[in-house]
């Protein structure tokens, strides 16, 4: 790396990882001048694309996740950070496996993950994924969330 101040090349003091803007910190010194001065190095991020029903491509959103996550725990003892915390997981999985992922993908892994949290909020978001139409659909998911306990 370069001096800003005389362009000579500098040295690494310290070097620190910064999990919460996932990036590096380094302090540097230059050969040259001794100038001292800081870089961050931001891992480039490639951002996880949504395909929806529909074939429309967008990016992901976790914002509108957490909109329907919300209405699903409406009146649960969970909180915001865990449901963020959820999203923030569901993304980083996603982003191990896919660049593009099909929007039922997401839903399916909020759902095992909401299933392990909280049994109501799941059967809620179930009913409006899956977009249950009466009530023997409501009896059949129930059933299949007893089998799978």
């Amino acid at each position: 790396m370069q001096c800003p101040v005389c362009q000579s090349d500098s040295k690494v003091l310290d070097t620190r990882w910064i999990e919460e803007e996932n990036s590096i910190r380094r302090k540097r010194e230059c050969i040259q001048c001794s100038k001292r001065f800081v870089t961050y190095e931001k891992i480039e991020d490639k951002p996880l694309v949504v395909i929806k029903k529909s074939g429309r491509r967008e990016l992901f959103d976790g914002s509108k996740l957490l909109k329907g996550l919300a209405k699903a725990c409406e009146k649960r003892p969970i909180s915001i950070e865990e449901l963020n915390q959820m999203i923030l997981d569901v993304e980083k999985e996603l982003k191990n496996q896919y660049t593009e992922v099909p929007a039922s993908e997401i839903g399916e892994c909020i759902m095992h993950k909401l299933m392990q949290m909280d049994e109501v909020a799941y059967v809620r978001f179930a009913s409006v994924y899956k977009d249950f139409s009466d009530v023997q659909t409501f009896i059949r998911e129930i059933e299949v969330m007893k089998e799978r306990k």
